[in-house]
Order: C-alpha cells, then sequence, then structure tokens
C-alpha cells in the first residue's frame, strides 16, 4: 500500500495573466510576454510581472516622488518607466524636464509634464525604443502607503505596539480608558 501524496501545495498562487479584461492591456502583454520571451533582459520580464497585477500592487506614484528620484546622480536623460499611474503633486512647483512611460497619467500630471518639455511614451513606444530596457529607470510607487497597513501588526494594545485600532469614532468614550491613561489600570 503506497502513502498517498499531500496535494495542498500543488497549486503556485500568483498571476500569470491579468484579471481585467482591457483589450489594451492585453495587447501590451502579448507584446511583453514576446520581449521576455525572446530576449535575455529583466527588464521585460519584470514588466510583464508588473502588467499582471492588481491595482493595490500597482500604487500610484506622486510627480513630487517621480522628480526626486530622477535627481538622483546618473540617472539624467533616462527614461522614467512605471507600470501603474502617475499622479500630480501640487506640493512642487518646479518640474524638470522628464522623460516618462507610464499606463496612465492624471490630466495635471500630463500637463506639467508636458509644460515643463518633457516627454510622454507609450509601453509599445517603449518596446520600440528600449526594446531590453536600455537607458531605463523602473519606478514604484509606496505599495505601503494605503491606509490599511497601519492597522497590521502587534495587536493594538499591546506593550511597545503603534498598531491602529479599529475603533467605531475618534472622541473621548472610545478606547481611551485602561492601557491609554494611568489613572484607569496601566498607561502603555
Amino acid at each position: 500500500m503506497g502513502i498517498d501524496i499531500r496535494h495542498k501545495n500543488d497549486r503556485k498562487v500568483r498571476r500569470k495573466a491579468p484579471k481585467s479584461q482591457d483589450i489594451y492591456l492585453r495587447l501590451l502583454v502579448k507584446l511583453y510576454r514576446f520581449l521576455a520571451r525572446r530576449t535575455n533582459a529583466k527588464f521585460n520580464k519584470i514588466v510583464l510581472k508588473r502588467l499582471f497585477m492588481s491595482k493595490s500592487n500597482r500604487p500610484p506614484l506622486s510627480l513630487s516622488r517621480l522628480v526626486r528620484k530622477m535627481k538622483l546622480k546618473g540617472r539624467e536623460d533616462k527614461i522614467t518607466v512605471v507600470v501603474g499611474t502617475i499622479t500630480d503633486d501640487i506640493r512642487i512647483t518646479d518640474i524638470p524636464k522628464l522623460k516618462v512611460c507610464a499606463l496612465r497619467l492624471t490630466s495635471g500630471a500630463r500637463a506639467r509634464i508636458l509644460k515643463s518639455g518633457g516627454e510622454i511614451i507609450t509601453f509599445d513606444q517603449l518596446a520600440l525604443r528600449a526594446p531590453k530596457g536600455q537607458n531605463t529607470v523602473l519606478i514604484q510607487g509606496p505599495r505601503k502607503a494605503r491606509e490599511v497597513y497601519r492597522h497590521f501588526g502587534p495587536a493594538p494594545g499591546l506593550p511597545h505596539s503603534h498598531t491602529k485600532p479599529y475603533v467605531r469614532s475618534k472622541g473621548r468614550k472610545f478606547e481611551r480608558a485602561r492601557g491609554r491613561r494611568k489613572s484607569r489600570g496601566y498607561q502603555k
């Protein structure tokens, strides 16, 4: 009598295609699937993987972060590649000349980049210009910026925990007694 094989680890949970039915995204996937297979560049494999990602794993990138990352040494005259959305940021006043490739740009961000003499290209244009990702900088938005991440971690109330509790409202009567004040048991 043989030992039965455990099948609980058979299925690998990772995306092999995007969930979205957007035909233009699907065409980009076709293009980058080809490039990832036929070129030896890691860049194309990364772009393909990011095209599959869910929206929460493709967080928006603000214009100020983009400018800050592109001011680093050795990054001038390179094309910024963002597999996601670039959003406008009113906190930044002067924008340098940028070459940008992104899935989406908000109208404000698009206008400001073009006004400063910059250039915006799409991923199919990028594939013609830099099929192996030459002279490009891949940038992502901050994934942990979502409010939900504040609630993750050791339970709120444990010593040295800075995890945000899920509270109905923030007021005098809500989670303000034991553990929050010396007069009510202890103060964390």
